[in-house]
């Protein structure tokens, strides 16, 4: 049977490597694939060996969308109860920091996928789209939401009505992705990020996430009132301590996550 997923745990520098093995079919992204990588993904968040996680398709393609084959004979009802929101929640709902590396193709549900990360490094190679249009249907897990909030809704408009690609540069210039690098060195550059993450507090890291990602569709006193209260409530961790005392020592700080 085919691997479908390949994780590579880095105990030593607290970084879980992701990636996508379906090369065959540009990683595709079959139920069967959706469902492991959610697993993974719930695995991880209690991981206490894993500060933070890359998810990459490797050197050549991010994922390419949604297996088609899937769509041929599927109705409505099937498609229903699949539930298939259960295996995106499980990212979503991920405390640690996730940077997608993305090269090549990031379509349809790829493209919705590199956007559940927090950071998006991409090769220049990297196409993102979403070509929904294209064979009658619309985007289902975020394209009409998150890629409306990254980029604006007259960008975003454009893609999904067209179903057309744009560059890594274009991604970039429209705040789709954190920053553009050469495609051999995006896997190591979305590594070299996880690294620096994971030697900080990862209980700041999870209220940033936290909050970040809440705060965003509440008003902007409410979202204020949240940043505050958790900025207040860090002051309790023995993390905060060591940080600040590291810093007047001009040392490293060693963190607990306590």
């Amino acid at each position: 049977m085919e691997e479908q997923i390949i994780i590579c745990q880095q105990p030593e520098n607290g970084v879980t490597l992701i990636q996508l093995n379906r090369p065959k079919v540009r990683n595709a992204l079959n139920a069967t694939l959706r469902q492991e990588l959610a697993e993974i993904f719930i695995k991880l968040n209690d991981d206490v060996n894993t500060k933070a996680i890359v998810l990459t398709g490797g050197d050549k393609v991010f994922a390419a969308g949604a297996d088609i084959n899937d769509f041929l004979t599927a109705k409505t009802v099937d498609v229903y109860l699949r539930h298939s929101e259960q295996y995106w929640d499980a990212i979503t709902n991920c405390r640690k920091p996730i940077i997608a590396a993305v090269n090549g193709y990031a379509l349809g549900g790829g493209c919705e996928l590199a956007m559940h990360a927090d950071i998006i490094v991409a090769g220049k190679s990297a196409k993102f789209g979403q070509p929904e249009i294209k064979i009658g249907l619309m985007p289902g897990a975020g394209g009409t939401q998150r890629l409306f909030r990254a980029i604006g809704k007259h960008k975003a408009m454009k893609m999904v009505l067209t179903g057309d690609m744009i560059s890594a540069e274009e991604a970039d210039q429209m705040g789709l992705v954190s920053e553009v690098v050469e495609d051999e060195t995006t896997i190591n550059r979305a590594i070299e990020i996880a690294e620096k993450l994971a030697g900080y507090s990862p209980i700041a890291l999870t209220q940033i996430k936290e909050v970040a990602n809440l705060g965003v569709d509440m008003p902007l006193q409410s979202a204020l009132a949240l940043e505050r209260k958790a900025f207040q409530i860090l002051f309790d961790t023995e993390d905060q301590k060591e940080g600040a005392k590291a810093f007047l020592e001009k040392r490293s700080a060693e963190y607990k996550g306590q």
